[in-house]
């Protein structure tokens, strides 16, 4: 095997594989420094035969979790556990191959610095917290070593160290599969965006094409023609939609916020121009994908009942706090009483699909027309949760007979 491709045998796809892979070199580092020790200290042991033999565990346990961890096999709470055995049993041998006051008086076997691998494993797998309790662990294994418990962390800052260790690569183990759960998002989302795009050009090149022709011609002849072009119609705006929403769940199963403007622009056509902001407006997906449906209920009605020749005029405007949309169309407008005559006959399509659904947002939607008058909805919602949440329990929706809807 060549050097690079054993190189890649040691990389992998785990958010914190740099960690391990760190780790296990301050865990051969380590090693040599508990070498140092053992052929420094080695005749002050009452046992000497004895520490080299626990010695000799070390080094095997050494070598088979440095290649654990950077295979990726080792990487799981049983093995963990496993190597905090092994570290707590090797220090608290202490006691058994040196005395009680040289146990005392100095570092204990193995060393304080060896024995931290077993945090840097709890961390990287576990966190800070996890991190900090293995290192308390750690330090109890000490205190019995060592017969007690100096509680002047200036002549023995081991239990400061460990606690540092533990917090520090937990902290930076929590970030760094945060920093690679954004990345994986944004690389899906890209996938997704270019794909859409693709699919978009070449839709648009034909079947949207051809759908908006029947629509048109569709319209322009007439009788039984006008049912076939009204199909095309909802079909093309079905299909401009399908192309251009963008999904508003992510892989994790959590909802994302949603740019509004991309919600409305397939609805633009002949006879609606749609009028937004130069930045986005991002709501909640269900706020932004309701606000959108009550949106085109409101295009519906000028549709199939402002006249053939209206025109439909959206306006999309962030506020801060709240969004408003406003449809305004110049068709034949609403006669006084009419929307309370279509409640009393059980049309509840302005009250239902565009009133209810504002007032259960939280927000509202007002209705301003006459005869002659066009219409006019202006629907708002606002952007806080907590908001929504506080006005959607309030007062229900009502409609007057002056024609005007207010869901607030």
């Amino acid at each position: 095997m060549s050097s690079r491709a054993a190189l890649s045998s040691m990389l992998d796809d785990d958010p914190v594989g740099p960690l391990w892979r760190a780790a296990q070199v301050f865990r051969l580092l380590s090693f040599v420094y508990a070498l140092g020790f053992q052929l420094a200290v080695h005749n002050d042991y009452e046992r000497v035969a004895w520490s080299w033999f626990l010695f000799a565990i070390l080094t095997v346990w050494t070598g088979i979790s440095t290649i654990g961890y950077l295979k990726g096999t080792g990487r799981r709470w049983s093995w963990v556990i496993v190597e905090l055995v092994i570290v707590c049993a090797l220090v608290i041998s202490t006691r058994f191959i040196a005395s009680a006051d040289w146990a005392a008086a100095n570092q204990s076997f193995p060393t304080t610095l060896w024995a931290t691998n077993v945090v840097v494993s709890a961390a990287i797998l576990g966190g800070p917290l996890v991190g900090a309790a293995f290192g308390l662990v750690v330090r109890a294994a000490s205190a019995v070593a060592k017969g007690g418990y100096d509680l002047n962390v200036g002549r023995d800052a081991t239990v400061v160290v460990l606690l540092a260790v533990g917090v520090g690569v937990g902290l930076a183990s929590v970030t760094a599969r945060r920093n690679h759960d954004r990345v994986a998002r944004a690389m899906r989302v890209a996938a997704a965006a270019e794909e859409r795009d693709r699919l978009s050009r070449q839709v648009h090149d034909g079947v949207l094409q051809v759908l908006a022709l029947i629509t048109r011609r569709g319209a322009e002849i007439g009788g039984e023609t006008a049912q076939l072009a009204q199909l095309a119609g909802e079909q093309e705006r079905s299909l401009r939609r399908l192309i251009a929403d963008i999904e508003p769940a992510t892989m994790s199963g959590e909802p994302a916020d949603i740019d509004l403007r991309l919600l409305l622009r397939p609805h633009a056509g002949d006879r609606v121009s749609i009028s937004e902001p130069g930045q986005p407006v991002t709501l909640d997906h269900r706020v932004a994908l309701e606000l959108e449906a009550a949106v085109v209920n409101a295009l519906d009605n000028v549709r199939f009942h402002a006249g053939p020749a209206a025109k439909a005029y959206v306006l999309v405007e962030d506020l801060g706090d709240e969004v408003v949309v406003s449809v305004r169309d110049d068709g034949v407008g609403i006669d006084d009483g009419r929307l309370m005559e279509a409640v009393a006959e059980g049309r509840m399509g302005v009250s239902r699909s565009i009133v209810e659904r504002m007032h259960a947002l939280g927000g509202s939607a007002r209705l301003d027309t006459g005869p002659g008058e066009g219409t006019e909805w202006e629907l708002t919602v606002p952007k806080n949760e907590r908001t929504r949440n506080e006005r959607s329990k309030g007062s229900g929706p009502t409609t007057d007979t002056k024609g005007e809807a207010d869901a607030s």
